[in-house]
């Protein structure tokens, strides 16, 4: 567990749903959801899931994608380090000091706990 608790499926659900938060529904289309409209095509349909991959794989997948499938346009939700940070280059303008990472460790863990409720 990245934050030491566990995760709650139900925020994850939110979480995965909602554009503002994890906006993961933007690239991944769940049957489990039916009331989330718009559900995006450009990643993998995540039916079951759970069933297929254990939570230890789908927390480094959402915490970030591209240490798993090299070439992935998945955002890594919870880098902490590494960024580069081109704005300088180009509008003198780049971020300084630490970047948050766009998901806290427990909102990883919520997601996680959601997407191991995917069974079938």
């Amino acid at each position: 567990s990245l934050s030491g608790a566990e995760g709650n499926a139900d925020k994850g659900r939110e979480i995965f749903s909602t554009k503002s938060m994890g906006n993961c529904v933007s690239c991944h289309a769940v049957s489990a959801l039916p009331d989330v409209p718009f559900q995006g095509e450009v990643g993998p349909m995540l039916d079951g899931v759970g069933g297929y991959r254990s939570a230890e794989e789908l927390r480094g997948i959402v915490a970030n994608a591209k240490m798993t499938f090299e070439g992935t346009v998945m955002p890594a939700f919870y880098k902490t380090s590494g960024f580069i940070r081109p704005g300088n280059g180009y509008t003198g303008k780049a971020a300084e000091g630490p970047i948050d990472p766009i998901l806290s460790a427990q909102d990883v863990e919520d997601v996680v706990a959601f997407l191991m409720t995917l069974q079938d």
